[in-house]
């Protein structure tokens, strides 16, 4: 059947309109709502008994109103979270709301409220896995067949959905990398059932914010330690943060002190839909399935003190996300001299806080990635080490027998992103021709992005 017919989905729109049309979206419910919070944390068993989740008074009609009394958009609901349970009628497993003390679906719920109160509807949805023991060493076929039918359903059963947010994925705590489970597979799976849901990683964070990486939209988590640089960022930006002290309910939660609305509003809402930046406030329901009333509260003040003005910044015109995995990523490097504290190694490591640095004896300093034969690529990413120092340079690929160069360049940002035509090759190198001061670099990331 026609993908159309099946979920009603508008035309396919450019990512570059996507992207400015959820920037002018302003402000979301992020909605954890799950198995934990019937735990009394944020990461219970993984195998705690599907019937202990049991919302008696489940509304989430009272949650859509809250939002919009707080004059947010839309809404973004933890449809699966670490642990692995599913709030929806899924096929793949049985441990499901399905088959809890509830036993009805929490996602269609959820969607069917937020649309009738004009609001959009985001999903949350997590890779790590540690019920169904999708974790580290343990990846294969198998895995990537059940969290592509959990997100076929989800992109199948509910409507238009604006955003699919992915955590648990390419973080130090999740250890489950884009070659583990490739990114651009889950990419484009999303994007056959629904091309215009955008769709975001929560741990993207860790790459430069000179270019998107793995994520349409560059997100930002706030306990997490990522903050967006609110006077320089030119990306379609996420940042987000709970209104209560954790982002699954607490026993604690009625009774506690909430981030004030004040703070919310000035340090974070004002200053980032300043800086093309949507801000996405959590707000935990309690067991019963309903918000506080401190929380409702604290939402209505906010929709005192702040109104949309209908005013939009322009987003600049952004490049395609990087979604392709990382040629370069642990092979072998060589380069001109530098110290053993930032040999070559640590210029494709996949770490952005350690960096190739060359000697300052070096006047011509080179730096090389050697992919193996006949490799096919048309993309190029250089980050540079502290601050940018690179002036011009030659990129150069090393094919046949001899080195042909591939592209001079004189970009002087921090993040070099260079695309071209498909081209193979042994090995890629960076002739750095002017600096001003000792040149280093980060991550030299080599791609074979899909074209544009």
């Amino acid at each position: 059947m026609n993908a159309q017919k099946v979920y009603n989905s508008p035309e396919k729109k450019s990512l570059q309109e996507l992207q400015q049309a959820f920037i002018d979206l302003k402000f979301g419910m992020f909605i954890h709502f799950n198995i934990p919070t019937y735990a009394n944390q944020d990461w219970p068993d993984p195998d705690m008994p599907a019937a202990t989740f049991n919302p008696t008074k489940l509304d989430c009609d009272q949650w859509a109103k809250a939002a919009k009394s707080a004059h947010m958009t839309y809404g973004c609901l933890t449809t699966k979270h670490h642990s692995g349970f599913c709030i929806w009628d899924t096929k793949t497993t049985n441990y499901s709301v399905m088959n809890s003390s509830f036993k009805k679906d929490v996602v269609k719920e959820y969607v069917n409220a937020f649309r009738k109160n004009g609001l959009k509807v985001s999903l949350y949805y997590s890779i790590l896995d540690t019920h169904h023991r999708i974790r580290p060493n343990n990846i294969n076929k198998q895995s990537i067949v059940f969290i592509k039918a959990q997100l076929k359903e989800l992109l199948t059963n509910y409507g238009t959905i604006d955003a699919l947010i992915f955590d648990g994925w390419d973080a130090p705590w999740s250890r489950i990398s884009y070659d583990d489970i490739s990114f651009q597979e889950i990419y484009n799976w999303v994007k056959k059932w629904q091309p215009n849901c955008l769709v975001m990683d929560l741990n993207s964070a860790k790459y430069p914010a000179g270019a998107l990486f793995y994520s349409d939209i560059k997100s930002y988590e706030q306990n997490a330690g990522q903050m967006i640089s609110k006077e320089t960022n030119k990306l379609p930006a996420l940042s987000c943060l709970p209104l209560q002290e954790n982002w699954f309910w607490k026993t604690t939660f009625p009774s506690s002190t909430l981030k004030s609305p004040e703070f919310l509003i000035k340090d974070n809402l004002v200053p980032f839909n300043n800086a093309y930046c949507n801000f996405l406030l959590n707000v935990a329901p309690n067991k019963e399935g309903l918000i506080d009333k401190n929380a409702l509260d604290a939402l209505q003040k906010m929709g005192e003190l702040w109104q949309d003005d209908k005013k939009y910044q322009a987003l600049p015109k952004q490049d395609a996300p990087i979604i392709s995995r990382n040629l370069a990523k642990d092979k072998f490097a060589e380069s001109s001299w530098s110290d053993d504290m930032n040999i070559m190694d640590f210029g494709n490591d996949d770490k952005f806080n350690t960096s190739w640095e060359s000697n300052p004896e070096i006047k011509n300093p080179w730096y090389e990635v050697v992919l193996g034969k006949d490799i096919s690529f048309n993309t190029i990413v250089i980050t540079e080490g502290g601050e940018p120092k690179i002036t011009n340079y030659t990129l150069e690929i090393y094919t046949h027998g001899q080195w042909k160069k591939l592209i001079d360049g004189n970009n002087k940002q921090k993040t070099k992103l260079i695309r071209f035509p498909n081209t193979k090759g042994d090995k890629v190198r960076m002739k750095i021709n002017e600096y001003n001061s000792t040149p280093s670099i980060a991550e030299f990331g080599i791609y074979n992005e899909p074209k544009l």
